[in-house]
């Protein structure tokens, strides 16, 4: 039986290191990189999902741009953070602190947030064992999991790097290494490759 994720995704999944892109609305600004330049930039990839994150503009701006990828991506588009926003989104992404405002007790928080989404995907960022063995208690989809490398956009002090497959083998959700990740990286146990400003630099 498939997983919510494999419904929204549209297969099975058999293999792993798939492309998950960041779409970093200020990263592209700070570039003068345009929304119809990125789609251009990820037509040379076999992009599988795209989480949206835009912390600098209001809530019209970033539905117009939610809107303009939905109908140029025919792929799941993640909302960072802003529940507000999932109309607009195929699901949304949370980080430790962002799922703790929610309830403090995680299970409750995923029962709020559920009432809220549906069935639309819920992931959840970790960064070690502890955090992951809560997230295989949660009714969640996807798993967030890093630093796998030191990154220049992000002050990072926990780096994983050869632990990571290790941690990534533990969970019971796939699991998308994040930071400092590469298109083509070859990482053991983890089904997506999330690949934020890496793919600008490789333009």
């Amino acid at each position: 039986m498939s997983s919510n994720l494999e419904k929204a995704l549209g297969f099975n999944l058999k293999a792993f290191n798939y492309l998950y892109v960041l779409c970093d609305y200020e990263s592209l600004l700070k570039r003068d990189i345009s929304l119809n330049k990125f789609l251009e930039i990820l037509k040379k990839y076999d992009v599988k999902i795209l989480q949206y994150r835009d912390k600098i503009s209001d809530l019209d701006i970033q539905k117009q741009n939610l809107d303009f990828l939905r109908k140029n991506l025919n792929i799941p588009i993640i909302i960072n953070d802003k529940i507000e926003l999932i109309d607009y989104a195929d699901g949304l992404h949370l980080g430790q602190e962002d799922f703790s405002k929610v309830h403090t007790d995680k299970k409750i928080a995923v029962k709020l947030l559920r009432a809220k989404i549906k069935d639309k995907l819920l992931g959840l960022s970790t960064h070690n064992e502890i955090e992951i063995l809560e997230a295989n208690s949660l009714e969640i989809d996807m798993i967030g999991l890093g630093a796998y490398r030191p990154t220049n956009t992000k002050d990072i002090s926990n780096i994983l790097e050869d632990k990571l497959p290790y941690l990534a083998k533990i969970s019971k959700h796939p699991v998308c290494a994040i930071g400092g990740v590469r298109v083509d990286d070859v990482i053991e146990n983890v089904h997506f490759n999330t690949v934020g400003s890496a793919i600008l630099n490789e333009d």
